[in-house]
């Protein structure tokens, strides 16, 4: 199962040339799911992917710079004759910010589910959850986790075949948890599968200040997008607004021994290369995406995450037609 993220605005509260505001998009499989949707979201899609009929909003927080884009994407979709529901997710206050952006998007054509989500509250969907945490902002804010299920453990033909089962269909009912009969004896799944594996995880603080609650729900995984605003020398600017520096958030990636981290919402001042390099100087494997960028999350028994510059990401899509 392929999953992946492509960061479509990476800049801090006011976009630059380079970076638009804050919006990230997961795809796993066939689920297309938006963190933010920064002002122009739907233009970056258009400019990258295209503008798929995403059904899942998760909004960290109620700053402009994190929503602006939602009235125009959700009036697009009208235009395009939507009819799939459109599930909008974000802390205590959304029903209110979505009744006052209706008087901008006016009548859809499709209808628009607002859920409130409390820390600690999780979204299902096929294969993995999302989970909400608290994080540290001037406002009320969350992150999100994407955790996917466990998956099952390596299937041992050789053992499979000792016990007297034979291969074909009852290797798959094995495969699929399913006790089986062979050679007058009842084989169990556990008799030829390995441990279970973990599955993948994914942490998005939004906008925040550096704090345990993401310690704690980022130990271990794959990748984590945290807050990187400011460079060290803006320690107390960090504080006062509410935000990380690089170097802090490499200390929160380094505690939580996560595989890769991934800054973003970077102040107008600086540039990629200064606060990555400022951040590696704690955790090694840090990145500072641009916009268009994608994080390919592989199962992590095959390799590690790694970030594809978005010149890639279009020469791969080139060669492929």
């Amino acid at each position: 199962m392929d999953l992946s993220v492509l960061f479509l605005g990476t800049a801090g509260s006011m976009p630059t040339v380079q970076r638009a505001p804050a919006s990230l998009l997961i795809r796993r499989g066939g689920d297309r799911i938006l963190i933010d949707c920064g002002e122009g979201s739907q233009r970056q899609l258009l400019r990258s992917v295209g503008l798929p009929e995403i059904e899942h909003v998760f909004l960290t927080h109620f700053h402009a710079d994190h929503f602006l884009g939602l009235p125009g994407m959700m009036k697009t979709f009208t235009l395009r004759g939507r009819d799939l529901p459109l599930h909008i997710y974000g802390p205590r206050g959304l029903n209110g910010l979505i009744a006052d952006l209706r008087r901008i998007y006016g009548k859809l054509s499709y209808e628009v589910k607002v859920i409130e989500l409390e820390p600690t509250q999780e979204v299902e969907f096929s294969g993995f959850r999302i989970g909400a945490f608290s994080v540290v902002h001037r406002t009320e804010a969350l992150g999100y986790v994407l955790a996917e299920e466990d998956r099952p453990g390596r299937f041992d033909p050789k053992q499979a075949a000792q016990l007297g089962v034979p291969a074909g269909p009852l290797f798959g009912e094995l495969q699929r948890g399913v006790s089986v009969e062979a050679n007058g004896r009842t084989v169990l799944p556990e008799d030829v599968m390995g441990e279970l594996r973990r599955g993948r995880r994914l942490v998005f603080t939004g906008d925040t200040e550096p704090c345990e609650t993401t310690v704690a729900v980022a130990r271990g995984a794959e990748l984590l997008v945290h807050d990187g605003t400011f460079s060290a020398e803006e320690h107390e600017r960090a504080r006062v607004t509410g935000h990380s520096t690089a170097v802090e958030a490499a200390r929160v990636a380094a505690e939580a021994e996560v595989s890769l981290l991934a800054l973003t919402h970077l102040s107008s001042r600086y540039f990629g290369p200064a606060i990555e390099k400022e951040a590696r100087e704690v955790f090694e494997r840090t990145v500072v995406p641009r916009d268009f960028d994608v994080i390919d999350i592989p199962f992590p028994e095959k390799e590690e995450p790694k970030l594809v510059k978005w010149k890639d990401v279009r020469a791969a899509a080139l060669a492929q037609k």
